[in-house]
């Protein structure tokens, strides 16, 4: 995009192409040094369209309505006959001072005379570019357009504006400096094709910058773009960590909301094994009041599944069996406890045997 046109709220500059500089040419022996001098004159505008802006620049800047300047759209192949017509007394355009687009301008104008076309000062290009900051002041060197005798005389004052490709706001970093780091890297390639590449420049990476240049680009140019590593290396460090964690706490989540489930008969019989242990290891009546407990809850449990067959029933029997053997251990360890403390033994049996 250029500079002056167009809407530029929503984009960012990745790199300038080139710059294009703002010419107002008259035929030779035109008696006008600047733009203050033109008086009732018909302007021809190549590119009209694209200039509305350079246009109503130049006639606010110099009140060139006032002095019955007006400008006429011009296409390129009709100049050189507008002139020489005097339909227009002299032709603004913008353009890259390249060879490409010199020799274009040169050939508008007659080469019968020794005298050559007449370029046109902006000296209040300064004044312009300090409201309008899609220009810029620029001095076009001495003999750019013609060199002998030299064209313009001596540098001369213009405005300048600048070709940018852009990229809208909310594309990624990543992709933006892939595409600057390409386009540097094949500049030179490119320039054999495109001699207008030759421009190619880093644009205003300052923060008040006319267009922002985005950040993806900007991390080229400054040199900071981060690797795969510095932009995930954090990531990939903490990652295992943070799933491991997940896995903790969601392993607790399942164990604590599942629903409980009913041992097997299997597992019935191997908890009431364990239990035979304990109560040769108790050492006070409590202990095997709690084992006893437990004993009832086993029993509890296994009554309320089926029984499907002769397995089951089999497995039922042992449960029971089991049960009745633990409750002889209990009895013996506490005659074994009772005769330990002289005065109670006799007490403790029979209060057991009553109840």
């Amino acid at each position: 995009m250029r500079g002056d046109v167009g809407d530029l709220s929503q984009a960012q500059a990745v790199i300038v192409l080139a710059h294009a500089t703002v010419l107002l040419v008259a035929p030779p022996g035109a008696a006008i040094s600047d733009v203050a001098e033109l008086k009732r004159a018909t302007i021809g505008v190549i590119g009209a369209e694209a200039n509305q802006k350079l246009i109503k620049v130049l006639t606010d800047e110099y009140d060139l309505t006032r002095a019955g300047v007006t400008f006429k759209p011009l296409a390129p192949a009709d100049a050189r006959r507008a002139l020489d017509a005097k339909e227009v007394r002299a032709i603004l355009l913008v353009m890259p001072l390249t060879e490409k687009y010199l020799s274009l301008l040169r050939n508008v104008f007659s080469r019968t005379t020794r005298a050559g076309p007449v370029m046109i000062a902006i000296e209040s290009a300064g004044a312009i570019a300090e409201k309008e900051r899609a220009y810029e002041s620029f001095d076009v060197p001495k003999g750019t357009l013609r060199g002998s005798p030299p064209v313009p005389a001596d540098d001369l004052t213009t405005l300048q504006t600048s070709f940018y490709l852009v990229a809208q706001k909310k594309l990624g970093n990543d992709l933006i400096g892939d595409l600057t780091q390409s386009i540097m890297n094949a500049r030179r390639d490119l320039l054999a094709e495109l001699p207008a590449l030759s421009q190619i420049a880093t644009p205003d990476t300052d923060a008040g910058a006319y267009i922002p240049v985005h950040p993806g680009a900007a991390a080229v140019y400054e040199g900071t773009r981060e690797s795969f590593l510095d932009q995930w290396g954090n990531a990939i460090f903490l990652a295992p960590m943070i799933a491991g964690g997940l896995a903790s706490v969601l392993a607790a989540a399942w164990k604590f909301l599942r629903p409980v489930e009913t041992p097997s008969r299997e597992e019935a019989l191997d908890t009431l094994y364990a239990l035979g242990r304990r109560i040769r290891a108790a050492g006070r009546e409590s202990e095997l009041e709690e084992i006893e407990r437990e004993i009832d809850q086993v029993l509890r449990t296994q009554r309320d599944q089926p029984v499907a067959d002769d397995k089951a029933e089999r497995a039922v029997t042992a449960v029971n069996v089991a049960a009745h053997r633990l409750e002889n251990l209990i009895h013996d360890r506490r005659i074994h406890l009772a005769s330990r403390q002289p005065g109670q033994a006799e007490s403790q049996i029979e209060g057991r045997a009553e109840s």
